[in-house]
């Protein structure tokens, strides 16, 4: 911490993920935080952004948060392909970090055919993820720095309350049901597995699995259970490519090497089941949703899409600037606004905990092992679905 005993904040990106943080940063106010230098790809991304948040320092060179000694905590909000440089340099340099999801993913190699999503073994992702995720760890371990994930599901408040239902009542999760789905993603990048690591699943199934990983350490934890997932059997496919042109008009989602259809079943060493899907080929906005089958109650996280407001409009006359939901290509007709976004989805808890990590020198709810074990089941998961079988752990 500085002098004046902020914490003071160095922004890697400037993009959603930015926006995400800082608007769950700027709902809470029990620390002092000083938004010191935020730095991106493109001026056009990244000045507007330092005027938006605050932020007193806008580059263009993530070198620049590295060398300014008064940044505690480096906030990466990059694309994928990048979080293990970045994750390696800040902590080399003596900062706390966060990281948001994916932690990181196979983006390929020199020797590597191209495109990698269609020509290279997911075996050979697998294990090579796996090898760099566990050299990772040691770095962070040997840093002495906190590493925070961010993972937004582990903090929203349904998911939040099922985990204390799940402490009190000491339930037994018997299956689990976890969905991200929309139309696509507004990034052009999105279709590129050297980019993202990964189509629709890493990029949005992410989400709910590592919902229900931590749920199930839990239950674990409250009935003194030692559970780990046993084996995963997944199906990666290309759906939208089999629409003629016209027929894709509404959905974003162009993959070029990665899936836009991702379902994965979890077995858990207790002998217990999950189902996640991921799909880029929903349209009305996001479906964001854990459920819970339980031995003894039934839990039903609908985190998006709310149902806290409804709203009717026979045109857009005014609304350029009023954010109804994500992914929503219009707002005419009726809709389903997202209201306290940033608290209803988690960010605003876990900026909260991260920053009173570093403040108060305590770990995070979500921290690298979350990460590393939230990747390596999606690494299995796209080795099953190349090779059409289980993968057992």
């Amino acid at each position: 911490m500085n002098g004046k005993g902020e914490i003071c904040i160095g922004m890697a990106g400037a993009g959603r993920a930015t926006e995400l943080h800082m608007l769950g940063l700027q709902r809470f106010s029990g620390i002092p935080i000083c938004y010191k230098h935020i730095a991106a790809r493109r001026n056009e991304q990244v000045i507007p952004a330092k005027k938006r948040f605050g932020f007193q320092k806008a580059s263009l060179n993530f070198d620049d948060l590295l060398n300014d000694s008064e940044i505690d905590v480096i906030d990466i909000c990059t694309p994928p392909y990048v979080h293990d440089e970045m994750i390696r340099k800040s902590l080399a340099a003596g900062k706390h970090v966060i990281c948001e999801k994916p932690l990181t993913g196979y983006f390929g190699n020199a020797d590597d055919p191209e495109p990698i999503g269609l020509k290279v073994s997911r075996q050979k992702m697998y294990e090579y993820v796996l090898s760099e995720m566990r050299d990772l760890e040691n770095v962070v371990k040997k840093s002495g720095k906190k590493f925070m994930y961010a993972e937004n599901f582990v903090y929203a408040p349904a998911v939040v309350k099922a985990a204390e239902i799940l402490e009190k009542k000491k339930s037994k999760i018997l299956f689990a049901k976890g969905e991200e789905s929309l139309k696509g993603s507004s990034s052009p990048v999105a279709g590129k597995w050297n980019k993202t690591g990964g189509g629709t699943f890493i990029r949005t199934g992410a989400h709910p699995l590592t919902a229900v990983l931590w749920l199930k350490r839990q239950e674990a934890i409250a009935r003194q259970e030692n559970i780990f997932v046993k084996s995963v059997l997944a199906d990666m496919s290309q759906i939208t490519p089999a629409l003629s042109d016209y027929d894709h008009r509404h959905i974003a989602a162009r993959p070029e090497d990665v899936e836009d259809f991702g379902v994965v079943i979890i077995t858990f060493s207790d002998g217990t089941k999950a189902l996640i899907a991921a799909t880029d080929t929903l349209l009305g906005g996001s479906r964001n949703c854990v459920e819970l089958y339980c031995n003894d109650a039934v839990i039903n996280c609908k985190i998006t899409m709310s149902d806290l407001m409804s709203t009717y409009f026979l045109d857009e006359e005014n609304l350029e600037d009023v954010y109804i939901s994500e992914m929503l290509p219009g707002k005419i007709g009726w809709n389903n606004p997202f209201l306290s976004d940033e608290i209803i989805r988690g960010y605003t808890d876990e900026m909260r905990d991260f920053i009173e990590c570093i403040y108060f020198d305590r770990e995070p709810k979500s921290g690298f092992d979350l990460a590393f074990e939230t990747t390596k089941v999606i690494y299995a998961a796209y080795w099953s679905g190349e090779v059409k079988k289980e993968i057992v752990l």
